[in-house]
């Protein structure tokens, strides 16, 4: 487990590698799934929750977030509630189980979004055509077995555009 010292000035100090790091190399650990710990650089106490609130509250500020206006609000409305302990159990099952299935889920999220794409849509079907009338084009193998034998061996009557 890395230890992450944080100091008065407000700075994280990475006691592994023994230098001052960011808040962004701290989202960098969590990304890499590397365990880690904040201590306050006094007292010991454990600050890794208030870092990791503060990494979220960077993260939604700067894009439109995860979190809508309305989630923070009933998140916010469970705080205090009989329920708020139970609702912090079924937030991370239910995070755990999404992060379980992310794949499927990805791979039906690309098959969506594949069927709706007019452009591959037009290529499937174009290539399932081109395929289709390569069967009948003459000369080529799939021509030939779609011939009945008869064929073969009768020659054809010349049309009058052939006469000419």
């Amino acid at each position: 487990m890395r230890i992450l010292r944080k100091y008065t000035n407000r700075r994280l100090y990475d006691t592994s590698r023994s230098c001052y790091i960011t808040l962004e190399d701290v989202r960098g650990l969590v990304l890499e799934n590397i365990p880690f710990q904040v201590q306050d650089s006094k007292t010991g106490k454990d600050l890794t929750r208030n870092i990791l609130l503060q990494i979220i509250s960077e993260q939604e500020g700067e894009d439109a977030g995860m979190l809508t206006n309305q989630v923070l609000q009933q998140l916010i409305r469970f705080y205090g509630d009989s329920m708020s302990g139970m609702m912090g159990q079924y937030l991370e099952q239910s995070i755990s189980v999404f992060l379980s299935q992310q794949d499927r889920i990805r791979a039906q999220m690309e098959s969506m979004i594949d069927a709706t794409n007019p452009l591959k849509m037009m290529d499937k079907i174009t290539g399932g055509n081109m395929s289709m009338w390569n069967m009948f084009k003459p000369g080529t193998e799939e021509a030939a077995e779609a011939e009945p034998e008869e064929e073969k061996t009768t020659p054809r009557a010349k049309t009058p555009a052939q006469k000419k």
